[in-house]
């Protein structure tokens, strides 16, 4: 059983399921907390708008010229190209359905978050351009971003309220890419990284990790009848990341990846509770 469980674990994380999840729960939570109904079509497409982005992501790290540097979802999705290639076109007709039945203020707040990532994206595969922002850092934001839209295109008037746990979910998006950053990379390769930032935030991540899980805990308490839910979430995937990164030694390279993404679905633990 355990090592079935392992097995789906890679398999949930190679086939580039684990963001789609992490996001489409994240969307889904964030509204029912504020007493926002989503439509199924608007969870859909953003599961199927997450997934392209990350399978097209790794299909073209996969062959860089330094991919035998890579991991194994790199690799796999190279050896696997034709069919994921063929699941981005087939995921790209969904969402072409799908948007008519998006609420048009969501459909704006995507088209101008989805051009920043296009030029990202340009920018981080077709240049070697050292004063982008970091990726990890740019991933946060983007990520926590896209959780956030269908709600507040909903609810404008949420803006000023869910601002500083979306700053913190950010941080904590940030931060699972950096502890899998470091987890896949030796500490001297860090001095390697344009970034003074970065370096500096791989040298601190379980503070920076514990210290989000505090800021959380506050704004859970201090708002314990508007934002507790998401604050709470917040909280416990920080502190899930500490624990997983402490006791990294017992995980084998891609279990702890695939667990990275694993811990941020704490939402999933609170839903009885709303």
């Amino acid at each position: 059983m355990a090592r079935k469980t392992k097995s789906l674990l890679h398999l949930w994380h190679l086939l580039s399921l684990d963001a789609p999840s992490v996001a489409t729960l994240w969307t889904w939570f964030i509204a029912h907390s504020n007493h926002i109904r989503l439509s199924a079509s608007s969870l859909l497409a953003m599961a199927a708008a997450v997934w392209m982005l990350y399978a097209a992501d790794r299909l073209l790290d996969g062959q860089a010229p330094h991919a035998d540097a890579l991991e194994a979802r790199h690799h796999f999705h190279y050896r696997h190209r034709n069919a994921f290639l063929a699941g981005i076109a087939a995921a790209s007709i969904v969402l072409a359905l799908l948007l008519p039945r998006i609420p048009m203020e969501a459909i704006r707040l995507y088209l101008v978050l989805g051009g920043l990532v296009f030029g990202y994206f340009v920018v981080i595969h077709a240049t070697n351009s050292a004063h982008r922002l970091p990726k990890e850092i740019a991933v946060g934001i983007c990520f926590a971003a896209a959780v956030f839209i269908p709600t507040v295109a909903r609810q404008p008037q949420l803006r000023i309220v869910l601002l500083p746990p979306a700053l913190l979910f950010a941080a904590l998006c940030s931060l699972n890419c950096l502890f899998i950053y470091a987890w896949e990379h030796p500490a001297g390769t860090w001095q390697q990284q344009p970034h003074a930032l970065t370096t500096a935030a791989l040298r601190h991540l379980s503070s920076l990790a514990a210290a989000v899980g505090v800021a959380s805990s506050a704004l859970a308490i201090l708002h314990r009848h508007t934002l507790w839910p998401i604050s709470t979430a917040i909280a416990l995937s920080a502190f899930a990341l500490v624990a997983l990164h402490r006791n990294r030694g017992q995980y084998d390279a891609l279990t702890l990846r695939a667990a990275a993404d694993f811990v941020l679905l704490t939402p999933a633990l609170l839903v009885g509770l709303l």
